[in-house]
Parts: C-alpha cells; structure tokens; sequence
C-alpha cells in the first residue's frame, strides 16, 4: 500500500516548488539537502515554517520539496505557498486560516522587462542637451 502523501505546487518569481507532505515528525529536506543546508538564511527558514507554525502541524509532516529556478529568496516563497497549499489537501478546514494570513495568495511580482534605448526597465540614460 502507498504512503498517504499531499502534493502542492508554489511559484514565486521564477521559481517553481514541487512540495510532498508525508506524515512524519517534522523533517524538511530540499532537492536531498537538508533544509538548514539549503536555506542559511533564518529568516527565510521562518518564512517557510510560517504556514506550519500558523496551523500547528510543525511535528506532524516530513516535507519534502524539489526547488528549481530563481534565487534563494524567491524559492522560499515558493516552498512556503506549496506547503500551504499541500495542507489545504490535508485538510480544508485549514484553508480559512491560511487564507485570512494570506499564505494562499500566488505574489505575482515579477522583474519587469528591460525597454530598448533606456538603461533599465525604467531608468532612462542621461539626457543631454547639448
């Protein structure tokens, strides 16, 4: 028989998070890293908690996650909105709360696009008038 396991995917930037909940003791491991090793930042590493600690599931899932894609930060706000979401399949009654602390909300900043004869996206080259 297979293990119960809940599967949530989180976007951020440009990454892309796949997230496993499998029941456990609390465990999180990222692309077979540990997940101290991987996030050396502790305020990214309560960023990603934060769904948990909100629900009070913190000891009761290993969480596996698969990150690819952008930068540190922007993957921890991946893995943070694929746990919320995986705990939403766990249970629906979860949802409310996240919800109201907006961990269910996809944050759809991303870079915008660089325009030609300008130096950024919006940064204009230095205008001369003569």
């Amino acid at each position: 028989m297979a293990a119960v396991q809940y599967y949530g995917t989180g976007r951020r930037k440009t990454s892309t998070a796949r997230v496993f909940l499998r029941p456990g003791t609390g465990s999180i491991s990222v692309n077979h890293r540990t997940f101290d090793a991987f996030f050396p930042s502790e305020a990214l590493r309560t960023q990603i908690r934060q769904p948990l600690i909100l629900t009070e599931t913190a000891d009761k899932f290993d969480i596996l996650a698969t990150v690819a894609g952008g930068g540190v930060s922007g993957q921890a706000g991946a893995v943070k909105l694929g746990i919320a979401r995986a705990l939403v399949e766990y249970n629906l009654e979860l949802r409310k709360r996240l919800k109201k602390d907006g961990l269910l909300t996809r944050d759809a900043r991303i870079k915008e696009r660089k325009k030609y004869g300008m130096a950024g996206a919006r940064k204009r080259f230095q205008f001369s008038k003569r």
